[in-house]
């Protein structure tokens, strides 16, 4: 039986472009799939004859061969692909198949629109860095310095790996693909190169400075940009700042973890901060002003109210925290506690008998009225 037009196979004009070939291929050979049509001999042979058609219009000078020779061109074979059209590049493109058949089971599509991506070199691990910061640092934001002992490219071999004056050769037991294939049954299995691990390339003559690695150990010094409103716990990515890659493969990233240290005066939540102030009993009683420290540095005046009884909060509007990227600012509570007089003179004792015996229900409500409740309870259970 004769051979159809390759382009024909395809459903394609002579005309079509790379992008239309793969596109068509792909399309018909999902349709076609033998997995997709369990014991359909004229599926299975449709899909060898469309991936026939796509392994030799796919390559720009087989392509151009059967152009001006048709099928003449490829007499003496069964095939582009050698015996069965089942060759080295019927893996390749199979690869596709899989990709688009299976892809969504196996964790997604792989990158670079769909193409194969060899990871001949290795990318560099990710670090982390552990940065404490005071809470007036957190407020304001700064510029820091830090310094980390890391994996850097050696720049004897530039990071190749190889002696100066040599370079990587390429792995004879994958010819450079990182990966081999082994035939079982109807499918083609590929597997990692065991004498490169993936990467394509051997080194003959290592560099006698990283022994090979293409990396050296040393410290960095690095410049870091904490921004206003942070909190405990932030974390700071510096992309291409991790450990070098082997043998000149991308660096990974560093991770900087922030934590605040326990301040003096104020304690944080959130955007909002609060501090405890101790006040005297007469200040409280009598009222009047305190002076109270802010975060941001200042002394600010609170005026307190003749009466203010332990716990009671003041708030001070915008006196808080800045909030993370934005014009956003918090809030300061004060939390005032009444201290009670120790130490007293003698003079002082007879000042307070004096006003215990003026005092009455009017100058101490909550106690009086606890009092008077605890006794109407205890008679009324006798």
């Amino acid at each position: 039986m004769a051979k159809r037009d390759y382009y024909e196979v395809l459903g394609l004009k002579r005309n079509a472009s790379e992008a239309d070939l793969k596109s068509a291929f792909r399309k018909l050979a999902k349709e076609h799939h033998p997995d997709k049509n369990p014991g359909d001999k004229n599926a299975e042979q449709l899909f060898k004859e469309i991936n026939e058609a796509y392994e030799t219009l796919k390559d720009p000078q087989k392509r151009a061969a059967y152009d001006q020779f048709g099928h003449a061109a490829f007499e003496g074979g069964r095939g582009p692909g050698g015996p069965g059209g089942f060759g080295p590049d019927f893996a390749s493109s199979m690869s596709d198949i899989f990709d688009d058949l299976f892809g969504e089971f196996m964790g997604g599509r792989r990158g670079g629109g769909g193409q194969r991506q060899r990871s001949g070199r290795e990318r560099g691990a990710d670090l982390r860095y552990n940065m404490e910061i005071s809470l007036s640092d957190a407020y304001t934001g700064k510029n820091a310095e830090i310094v980390v002992p890391t994996s850097v490219a050696c720049e004897t071999c530039s990071g190749t790996g190889a002696k100066a004056g040599t370079k990587p050769a390429t792995c004879p037991t994958c010819a450079g693909h990182g990966k081999v294939r082994a035939s079982q049954g109807f499918f083609t299995i590929e597997r990692t190169c065991p004498a490169c691990h993936g990467r394509g390339e051997v080194i003959q003559d290592p560099c006698t400075t990283c022994s090979g690695s293409g990396r050296v150990t040393k410290e960095r010094k690095l410049a870091v940009n904490i921004p206003a409103g942070v909190e405990d716990g932030t974390r700071i990515r510096l992309a291409g700042e991790g450990e070098a890659g082997l043998r000149g493969g991308p660096a990974g990233d560093l991770y900087i973890f922030l934590s605040i240290k326990p301040h003096e005066f104020f304690q944080r939540d959130g955007a909002d901060i609060f501090c405890k102030v101790p006040i005297a009993m007469t200040t409280a009683a009598l009222g009047g002003q305190i002076d109270v420290p802010t975060v941001e540095g200042s002394i600010t005046r609170v005026k307190v109210p003749e009466g203010t009884e332990t716990g009671k909060q003041f708030r001070l509007r915008g006196k808080g925290m800045p909030v993370l990227r934005s014009k956003v600012t918090g809030d300061m509570y004060i939390q005032v506690d009444v201290e009670t007089p120790k130490n007293l003179t003698r003079r002082q004792r007879e000042l307070l008998e004096e006003f215990e015996k003026e005092s009455h229900k009017e100058t101490s409500p909550h106690s009086a009225g606890f009092f008077a409740r605890m006794k109407e309870f205890f008679e009324g259970k006798g």
